[in-house]
């Protein structure tokens, strides 16, 4: 059952005429309900604008964007997002972050403290909730804005480069920690990444945009079984996927 539909996207910053910028060119795709989506493509081919318009923080240009069988036009409050930075308010304990939200929304916080506790345990940062951010890791800030994100039970979780600004072996052991996150919380969820090896790790599909102006060149299935491991990397079936990703930006374009 698809849960996002988009048809004939277009997206241009200023006016086309005098010179303005076309982002999105005529993007058409569909995401399955409780599917996890990777996206890659070049720097500048608008990766991060599809998931702003998603998220319902731009408006686009031209085409549709259904979710639910809802048009996106604003913000929507069954969305979450978790960008590259972690965004963690310096001065309030990670409980008191992860209950932003609630307080934002309006929600009963009562209610919303006992799921930010079951959302800390999720994310494996019980006995931590009243520590401040700098006492954290880089990777347990992240999965302090992945529980944050969660807080209001979206039924749709968008990640721009999560992992970008973590170290090699911390963003191998959150790529674990999301894929399990995923599975036990049953969420749709997109993941924009520069990585080639962690969008086919993740994905149930990949999303393969090309230089900008941004089109969907293809979308490749994963056939790689879950839960997956790291070892899986290493198997046929994760390099063949690889392969045509890389043979993809050979003839579209260079990829960093």
């Amino acid at each position: 059952m698809s849960y996002i539909e988009i048809k004939g996207l277009f997206k241009t910053f200023g006016d086309r005429r005098a010179g303005g910028v076309l982002a999105l060119d005529n993007i058409h795709c569909s995401i399955a309900e409780g599917s996890f989506v990777s996206v890659v493509g070049p720097s500048g081919c608008g990766k991060s604008t599809l998931m702003r318009i998603i998220a319902g923080l731009l408006d686009y240009s031209e085409g549709s964007v259904v979710m639910d069988g809802q048009p996106i036009r604003g913000t929507r409050r069954d969305v979450g997002v978790v960008f590259q930075s972690s965004i963690l308010l310096p001065w309030r304990t990670i409980l008191e972050n992860v209950m932003l939200p609630a307080e934002v929304l309006g929600l009963d916080l009562k209610a919303a403290r006992e799921r930010a506790m079951d959302l800390l345990r999720l994310v494996r940062l019980e006995g931590f909730e009243h520590k401040l951010p700098r006492q954290l890791s880089g990777g347990m800030q992240q999965r302090a804005s992945i529980a944050r994100a969660l807080l209001h039970d979206p039924k749709i979780l968008l990640m721009d480069e999560p992992f970008g600004a973590l170290d090699a072996m911390t963003r191998e052991q959150m790529n674990l920690e999301l894929q399990r996150i995923w599975a036990e919380s049953g969420k749709t969820v997109i993941l924009i990444t520069h990585s080639i090896p962690e969008a086919i790790f993740l994905g149930d599909v990949v999303f393969v945009m090309t230089p900008r102006p941004g089109t969907l060149e293809r979308v490749i299935p994963v056939r790689v079984p879950r839960p997956r491991r790291m070892e899986a990397m290493g198997t046929p079936a994760f390099a063949e996927v690889a392969d045509q990703i890389r043979e993809l930006f050979d003839h579209t374009g260079s990829f960093d």
